[in-house]
């Protein structure tokens, strides 16, 4: 798996609304946290996913955009979404491609709850494994006021 120190692999993916974004669109403009969750519309991942949402100004101001990653498809993204009003991109990993490039690991189909944090240079700057949903937003944002690459 990728590490604090590491660059990150460009990549290109599908979003809720069947754009396709890339990791290059937001290089010099903005950090990026990429969170890995297990499924869409589950306990843990929809608090993850709110806990996200409802920090969305802190993030902003931060210049920080945040993108979400499941192997789920894009209509069980699009169903997401609209359930809980999410106000940021999830990526469909269907393939696994995506864990495959962060070194990801699955359960079966499903990638494991881990958040990278990746500086405007395109640096993983910190990666938290094993992820506890309840405050790990508010942690995320504390730690890129922590490192100051906003």
């Amino acid at each position: 798996m990728l590490q604090a120190g590491d660059k990150a692999p460009d990549f290109t993916a599908t979003t809720t609304t069947g754009d396709q974004i890339s990791l290059g669109d937001y290089l010099g403009k903005s950090s990026v946290v990429l969170y890995f969750y297990p499924k869409d519309d589950t306990p843990g991942c929809t608090h993850q996913a709110c806990e996200f949402r409802d920090s969305k100004a802190e993030y902003e101001a931060a210049s920080v955009v945040v993108l979400g990653v499941s192997t789920d498809d894009q209509g069980s993204h699009q169903a997401f979404t609209e359930k809980y009003s999410l106000n940021f991109p999830l990526l469909v990993d269907s393939d696994g491609k995506l864990c495959d490039l962060f070194g990801v690991p699955r359960r079966g189909v499903y990638a494991a709850r881990i958040t990278f944090l990746i500086d405007p240079q395109g640096i993983i700057r910190k990666v938290w494994e094993d992820v506890n949903v309840v405050g790990h937003a508010a942690d995320v944002i504390s730690e890129v006021e922590a490192l100051g690459h906003s």
